[in-house]
């Protein structure tokens, strides 16, 4: 499996307990999907781990792991994304996308001005946030994901076009 092959679907956050079992954060619009797509594995590919979900945690999913019987063989996983191939993920809709899609994108204004490239996509609960870096030497912008800041996302054409709020620009 390739890089552009697969998807991050989770990350491990840190043990929980004392017998191998992790928390695990799931990125899937269902948290409990993370586990439906069969192994998982590293960003590296040098690893993959059966999943079995165990309860809701705090901040994600208690998790067993393949492999892992240990606190500190779980405690040495954390911050390790947990990725799949993306052949093994549902199609999406119009107008929906995976995250990994619009890392890379060049974003423009409604004008065609430059504004940089995704560099991330973040949600801290209050919805998609686009980090877009390189736009002149300027700091990274923060763009809501929403249809009225970012009407287009043409993934063929690998652009986006973003209406900034004024306070934004």
């Amino acid at each position: 499996m390739t890089k552009s092959d697969r998807v991050c679907v989770g990350a491990i956050a840190g043990a929980f307990g004392v017998k191998g079992e992790v928390r695990l954060k799931s990125f899937c619009a269902e948290p409990a999907d993370v586990a439906s797509y069969g192994p998982l594995f590293t960003e590296d590919g040098s690893r993959s781990f059966r999943v079995t979900l165990t309860r809701p945690v705090a901040g994600g999913l208690g998790a067993r792991l393949s492999d892992v019987t240990t606190k500190e063989e779980a405690d040495a996983l954390r911050g390790v994304g947990l990725y799949v191939d993306r052949a093994r993920l549902p199609s999406l809709g119009d107008d929906e996308f995976y995250h990994a899609d619009l890392i890379g994108l060049e974003v423009r204004d409604t004008g065609g001005a430059l504004l940089g490239h995704v560099h991330a996509v973040h949600n801290h609960g209050a919805g998609d946030i686009l980090e877009v870096t390189g736009g002149g030497g300027r700091e990274a912008l923060l763009l809501p994901f929403t249809r009225k800041v970012v009407p287009t996302v043409d993934l063929g054409a690998r652009r986006i076009v973003a209406d900034p709020p004024e306070e934004l620009g």
